[in-house]
């Protein structure tokens, strides 16, 4: 990273640790309130507790990080050298992580260039990746966030669950969508689009499902490598769901051609609390 231009973003990026630790990004933990227990993701609560409460049909809600928690990151961040920081967040449709930061930006001791990616995920992870990438090669602010602009710009996401009632109950998808599927028994592949969560197809089963969801992702992987330097990086993302994702991992690894980096992740409680067990995403990503 550059002593000059620090990254945040926050814990729905599901970064690797050790990209977060390699590139010195910042991730802001979102809060998971599980019964009277208010926790924050990927230090308190686990997916694996988390899908567990979710199949017992416990209370689950979640809720951004508060301006202060965002005041204080970027007072840290600034007195271990950064002279300006680039903060980029999941889609302020989704969350008001974004709003708060705003909120901080305005009384922290640097410049904060606040940036809503309409992502999540690691479709928000690989923003972040390519502003610190940028910034490690000497860019500014300004060219950091454009950096994480153009990412966005090409990155897709694709994603199928079991149920849509746990989008329903988060509010992420119209009720009659919702009802629709659940009155047909429909498999729904999903993607995201101008950071909202929109209903791609209805496959009958889970299983040609999660091979259309393989053929979807592989298509939009071919399509990126003709783009540009025909190099593309993708994420799996599951939710109790692991052995689904290493097979699907498995079967990309050996379809896409150029393909750079390939990241197998549970997702973290506060995405997992709202697709509910047995989500199976892929991101798609050109460089």
């Amino acid at each position: 990273m550059s002593r000059h231009v620090a990254i945040v973003t926050d814990s729905t990026a599901y970064l690797p640790r050790a990209a977060i630790e390699r590139h010195h990004i910042t991730a802001v933990p979102l809060t998971v309130v599980l019964g009277d227990r208010a926790l924050e993701e990927g230090t308190e609560i686990s997916a694996r507790s988390l899908a567990q409460a979710l199949q017992k049909r416990s209370p689950v809600t979640t809720s951004r990080p508060s301006p202060g928690m965002f005041a204080e990151t970027y007072r840290k961040v600034a007195a271990a050298g950064a002279e300006a920081i680039v903060s980029l967040h999941l889609s302020s449709v989704f969350s008001g992580t974004y709003d708060a930061a705003v909120m901080a930006a305005k009384e922290a001791p640097v410049p904060v260039q606040v940036v809503d990616t309409g992502m999540v995920a690691m479709a928000l992870g690989f923003c972040a990746l390519a502003a610190a990438e940028t910034a490690e090669a000497g860019g500014g602010a300004d060219e950091a966030v454009a950096a994480a602009q153009q990412r966005a710009a090409g990155t897709s996401a694709y994603f199928y669950v079991d149920s849509l009632d746990y989008l329903r109950r988060g509010g992420r998808i119209g009720a009659a969508q919702a009802l629709f599927g659940s009155a047909l028994a429909v498999k729904p592949i999903l993607q995201l689009a101008d950071g909202r969560i929109e209903l791609l197809e209805k496959v009958r089963t889970a299983s040609k499902a999660i091979a259309r969801l393989e053929e979807i992702a592989a298509e939009r992987a071919g399509e990126g490598q003709g783009q540009g330097k025909g190099e593309v990086d993708i994420a799996v993302h599951h939710l109790a769901a692991a052995e689904r994702a290493d097979a699907l991992a498995q079967r990309l690894r050996e379809r896409v051609a150029g393909l750079r980096e390939l990241h197998v992740s549970e997702v973290g409680a506060v995405i997992g609390a709202h697709t509910g067990p047995g989500l199976l995403g892929v991101v798609v990503s050109p460089r």
